[in-house]
């Protein structure tokens, strides 16, 4: 009898697991038909340019619904989450989150620069046998990053939900000088036009390219979050509104997230499909399992590390509740469009605060960018390599401080990748040419990286809930402030309200009809 029982509870663990986790199985089971089945379309079938394009076309699906949402997400749960802290308290979270993104894309700078030096890619081969994709973007150092400062302060909000804008110098035309200059033997009279050695003049001419201006609606969004959270019962309404709005895009992730595997199957089979040259990936072999291991190593040694040490709990547990969004991350390369899942994962899988997730999470997908910097530099080094050029430690500390800035300031600037590599190269006066030496191979690393990206923006999650629980503790304690917004202290409850307020584990807590609900997450 106790062996039947013990089967059939086995039985029900099992069917509780599949239930739970069928999202996750259905993802990994179509990345695995994916790939099999562009290997066997690549093999068996010529397909035309166009109809490689209609293969995709259920992955350009996905990709369509995902970016649909990023833009409802992101402003209501930075509004939300902004004003649910009192400044002081948003104010240390914020620095928290920041100290720790600096400090792990230092980490993985110094790692990728520690690898390249060590396995030495670029020493067995030449530039001349690496065949060059695309071309070099025109930028300047000095222009990118004023550009990113333009970005933060967009003069128009509306715009900046689908353009980004961005500045490229014109060159103006030397005026030219006429002299006449006349000789008297044979009667005639030669005109000689007299160029001066005039310096290259430039002007700044500014444009608008395609693409949602994160870091401008980010800076917006703190400021409005804020300016609500002080204004009381007067902004509980538009608290409400954009509380009410999060809660509604969720819903959405939640019916994009069935389709997805569907999606992800033809995205990753269409690539497979693309992918002309092969070849490439043998040439760039050790180039990619440089980059590879470096980002194997900080997700798997570096971050796990930080997190056990600060949070003291088990950090591949944590890990494995992100799984979803990793996946997900590995297969679109899109921080931002991978971050619906990414809450999704935070908040339901590894119980995080939802005044934490709503407020670091779209930051990090912003600034946080520890698998960009650690590909940035061992890309550098590897250039370096390439040329026989010696690197001597001055240029090697100046590659790791324009690899961190470079990819903190990535999310601002229109064609990220390759423009922040070209910031890189200029730095060390390496040629900005060769950036079209990694670009074939590009599109496979940026997934990887992209993967990283998004695992370090959930343990920085992780990690501020934890530094921050006394003031969260607080929050919830002060028996008179709404959980929900902590800011409407003169608010006077009539009758009704007050019997939709209960009192639970020593902290008020509010019906779902209100605005937050943080029972899940309290502190205590």
């Amino acid at each position: 009898m106790e062996m039947m029982g013990n089967k059939e509870r086995r039985a029900v663990n099992v069917k509780g697991l599949l239930r739970r986790n069928w999202l996750l199985i259905a993802t990994v089971l179509s990345v695995l038909l994916g790939i099999s089945l562009g290997v066997v379309v690549r093999e068996y079938a010529s397909l035309s340019h166009l109809h490689k394009q209609y293969f995709g076309f259920p992955g350009e699906i996905l990709m369509r619904m995902l970016k649909l949402v990023i833009l409802p997400l992101i402003i209501s749960s930075m509004i939300t989450g902004v004003a649910a802290l009192d400044s002081e308290v948003s104010g240390k979270i914020g620095l928290r989150a920041v100290i720790y993104y600096f400090s792990t894309t230092i980490i993985a700078v110094i790692l990728g620069i520690i690898l390249v030096m060590t396995i030495k890619p670029g020493v067995s081969q030449e530039a001349e046998n690496i065949d060059r994709t695309g071309t070099t973007p025109n930028v300047t150092t000095v222009d990118t990053l004023l550009d990113l400062l333009r970005n933060m302060f967009p003069e128009n909000l509306v715009q900046a939900c689908f353009q980004q804008y961005k500045t490229k110098r014109k060159e103006l035309e030397p005026v030219k000088v006429l002299t006449n200059a006349t000789t008297i033997p044979p009667l005639a009279t030669t005109v000689m036009t007299i160029v001066e050695n005039i310096t290259k003049e430039y002007k700044i001419v500014g444009t608008y390219s395609d693409g949602i201006n994160v870091l401008g609606l980010i800076v917006f969004c703190v400021a409005f979050g804020l300016v609500i959270g002080k204004m009381g019962d007067k902004g509980r309404i538009l608290l409400e509104f954009f509380d009410a709005l999060n809660e509604a895009t969720m819903k959405l992730v939640q019916i994009i997230m069935c389709y997805m595997p569907f999606g992800i199957l033809f995205l990753i089979a269409a690539k497979i499909i693309e992918v002309e040259d092969w070849e490439i990936f043998r040439k760039m072999g050790l180039y990619m399992v440089t980059v590879l291991s470096g980002l194997a190593i900080h997700a798997t040694i570096c971050l796990p590390l930080i997190f056990f040490i600060i949070v003291r709990k088990n950090p591949y547990t944590f890990t494995l509740g992100m799984a979803q969004a990793l996946v997900t991350a590995l297969m679109i390369s899109s921080s931002s469009a991978t971050l619906p899942v990414t809450f999704r994962c935070a908040e339901e899988n590894n119980r995080i605060d939802k005044r934490i997730t709503r407020f670091v999470l779209p930051v990090g997908a912003t600034i946080n960018m520890d698998g960009t910097a650690l590909y940035e530099a061992v890309a550098a080094i590897f250039i370096a390599q390439l040329n026989d050029y010696a690197l001597d430690v001055g240029q090697i500390v100046t590659i790791s401080i324009t690899a961190t800035v470079a990819s903190i300031g990535a999310a601002g600037v229109p064609n990220a990748g390759l423009v922040t590599m070209v910031i890189v190269l200029t730095a060390v006066g390496l040629p900005a040419s060769d950036v079209t030496l990694i670009v074939a191979v590009d599109w496979l690393l940026d997934r990887f990286r992209t993967m990283i990206n998004v695992l370090g923006d959930a343990y920085g999650a992780g990690i501020v809930q934890k530094l921050s629980k006394r003031e969260l503790e607080r929050m919830d304690l002060i028996s008179d402030v709404d959980v929900a917004n902590p800011f409407a202290l003169e608010t006077t409850l009539d009758d009704e309200e007050c019997e939709k307020k209960s009192y639970v584990n020593g902290g008020f807590t509010v019906d779902k009809t209100d605005a937050i609900s943080f029972t899940e997450t309290s502190q205590f």
